[in-house]
């Protein structure tokens, strides 16, 4: 097939429409820049210029898996969140901007933390909410914690790529069971834990249900029972006056406040995201004498 870098890429921008809708121009231009590794001002200068057959095979082979579900961060092995790139597979879920909420519900408080903070990230998957932190609060020690060894793996390679080694660290932790007494207490405990509900679960797009890990997504009949596992078998691994900042699903936000007033915090804030939708809250411990 002979054809140049800018028709092959309108071609299938139009054949992606119905798989990535308004995103399908940037998808099939992030796809020349994986396999060409030049940026959107250089594949515009060289859209007239004729690519190599096998180059266009194999650019028309990478469509098709994205025609058939698959997410394009899975497919270019990494993903940015907050202004930094992560690697991610099919281990961990893909971080989106909705996420943004939680950790910004962090920054905007940083002040009000001690001079070293401890914070925890459970539930890490990626590592992108401990490590945004990591890198934005410079005195801050935080650990990542998952139960899936696929995703410590990525949560600890993510950390030696940002250079963050020296302050965060990676274990393994359950947020089904009692936190272990050798974590100590923390200043801060964000997570983004599973949050979907069993009737959701079936009606995932396929991007989503055929390939993100379903144990990062499923939250239980009502997509719920990580918020009251958390408050239940967490609350004792932070600090009277510490935080306890959640992402949540739309529509969670009612249900997540009354878990967590049920276990003596004072609810402080809750944070929309960029559509619009309350999507994490900040609680605090209540201090007792």
């Amino acid at each position: 097939m002979v054809t140049t870098y800018g028709a092959l890429m309108r071609q299938t921008a139009r054949a992606l429409e119905a798989e990535e809708g308004p995103r399908a121009d940037f998808t099939a231009r992030a796809l020349m820049t994986y396999l060409t590794g030049k940026d959107t001002a250089q594949l515009l200068a060289m859209q007239n210029l004729f690519l190599p057959e096998e180059l266009a095979e194999q650019y028309q082979a990478l469509a098709e898996r994205i025609l058939t579900g698959e997410p394009l961060a899975y497919i270019l092995g990494q993903w940015d969140f907050y202004g930094q790139t992560y690697t991610v597979t099919p281990e961990v879920l893909i971080p989106r901007d909705d996420t943004m909420a939680v950790v910004d519900l962090i920054l905007e408080r940083r002040h009000l933390l001690p001079q070293n903070p401890r914070i925890l990230d459970l539930c890490t998957g990626s590592g992108c909410i401990g490590l945004t932190l990591a890198a934005r609060i410079k005195t801050a020690r935080v650990t990542l914690a998952d139960l899936s060894p696929g995703a410590l793996k990525i949560a600890k390679k993510n950390t030696v790529d940002q250079h963050l080694t020296a302050r965060v660290s990676c274990l393994t932790a359950d947020a089904m069971v009692p936190a272990s007494r050798f974590l100590g207490q923390f200043d801060v405990l964000i997570s983004n834990p599973p949050y979907v509900t069993a009737a959701e679960m079936a009606a995932l797009p396929r991007s989503v249900r055929d390939f993100e890990p379903a144990m990062a997504l499923d939250g239980g009949p009502d997509g719920l029972d990580f918020y009251r596992a958390i408050a239940k078998n967490f609350t004792p691994a932070i600090k009277p006056g510490g935080y306890l900042a959640l992402e949540f699903g739309m529509g969670q936000e009612d249900a997540v406040s009354w878990i967590l007033e049920a276990w003596d915090y004072d609810i402080l804030a809750l944070k929309k995201d960029a559509g619009d939708i309350t999507r994490a809250i900040l609680a605090q411990k209540k201090e007792r004498d």
